[in-house]
C-alpha cells in the first residue's frame, strides 16, 4: 500500500480537475503526499499519473455520501498513520441561469455538493485533524460569497453558507488547534465556467463572461492561494485582484456595490 512516510498531508475533494488538480500538483512538488477523491475516476487517475502512485492516494468520493466519505477518510489514515495535516473541502458544481430557470432539483444539487459536502467532510475528517498538530481545513468558497451574483443565485447562497462555516468553525475549533480558512476565488479558468441551467445545456456562463470581457485568473494562481490559505493566518485567502477588490467595496461601499449589481443585470431574453 502507498504511504506517506512522515510526509505531510493533504486530504482533496474535487482532486480530478480544476482547482483541486492544480492544488494536488502544487503540494506534490513541495513534497506533500496528496490524497485524490472526486465522483470523476478518470480524471481522478490522470492526476496520479502525473504525481507518481508513490506519492498520492485515490479512491472515488460522493461528497454527499457520508458512507464514501466514511471509507475515503479510512483510506487516507492508514496511508498516512492516522494523519492529516489539511482538509481541502474543496468539491463544487453550480448551476447559472435565471432563477426560476434553473430547475429545483439542480438547486438542491448544488446545497448538497457545496454546502452539505463541506459538513460531512468535516465531520469525517474531524478525528485525523484533531490528531495532528497543527492541523489545517481549507474550505473554497467564492467571492460569490461576499457579492450575492444575479444569475448564480442559489451557487451565490452555498458559498456564503461556506463562508459562515468556515468563520464559525475557526472560533470553535480554537482549543482543538485546528484553523479553518476560507479561499475565495473571483473567476478561475476551470470546468465549472462552463456550467449551464442544466447538465448539457449549450447556455455556458463562460460564454457570457467572455462576451461581457470578464477577468479570469489562471489555475495555478488558484492553487498559490491554496497553499497560502494552509499556512498563513487570514480566515478569508481571495484569489485575484478582482476578489480582493470586491472584498474592500463590500466592506466600504456596500450601496454601491449593490448600485452597481443591479444595473449589470442583463434582461431577460
Amino acid at each position: 500500500m502507498t504511504s506517506a512516510n512522515g510526509r505531510k498531508s493533504i486530504f482533496i475533494t474535487g482532486a480530478a480537475s480544476g482547482i483541486g488538480a492544480e492544488t494536488a500538483r502544487h503540494f506534490s512538488k513541495r513534497g506533500w503526499f496528496c490524497g485524490l477523491y472526486d465522483v470523476n475516476e478518470m480524471g481522478l487517475k490522470a492526476v496520479a499519473g502525473e504525481l507518481g502512485s508513490e506519492n498520492c492516494h485515490l479512491a472515488r468520493l460522493d461528497v454527499t455520501r457520508r458512507a464514501d466519505w466514511a471509507a475515503a477518510v479510512e483510506g487516507f489514515g492508514a496511508a498516512t498513520g492516522g494523519r492529516m495535516d489539511v482538509l481541502f473541502n474543496n468539491a463544487g458544481i453550480g448551476r447559472h441561469g435565471w432563477f426560476e430557470e434553473v430547475p429545483p432539483e439542480d438547486s438542491d444539487l448544488v446545497i448538497d455538493v457545496n454546502v452539505k459536502g463541506v459538513i460531512n467532510g468535516v465531520y469525517a475528517a474531524l478525528p485525523l485533524l484533531k490528531a495532528t498538530p497543527g492541523a489545517r481545513i481549507v474550505n473554497t468558497a467564492s467571492t460569490a460569497g461576499i457579492v450575492g451574483a444575479p444569475q448564480l443565485a442559489v451557487y451565490s447562497a452555498s458559498k456564503w453558507a461556506v463562508r459562515g462555516l468556515s468563520e464559525a468553525l475557526d472560533a470553535e475549533f480554537r482549543d482543538l488547534g485546528i484553523r479553518v480558512t476560507s479561499l475565495m476565488p473571483w473567476f478561475v479558468d476551470t470546468p465549472i465556467l462552463d456550467m449551464g441551467k442544466t447538465d448539457g445545456s449549450n447556455e455556458k456562463m463562460s460564454d457570457q463572461m467572455k462576451a461581457g470581457g470578464a477577468t479570469i485568473y489562471p489555475v495555478s494562481l488558484a492553487a498559490e492561494k491554496a497553499w497560502e490559505a494552509a499556512h498563513g493566518d487570514d480566515i478569508q485567502v481571495m484569489v485575484g485582484g478582482e476578489a480582493e477588490r470586491a472584498r474592500f467595496m463590500t466592506r466600504w461601499l456596500p450601496g454601491l456595490v449593490r448600485k452597481q449589481i443591479k444595473a449589470r443585470v442583463p434582461p431577460r431574453g
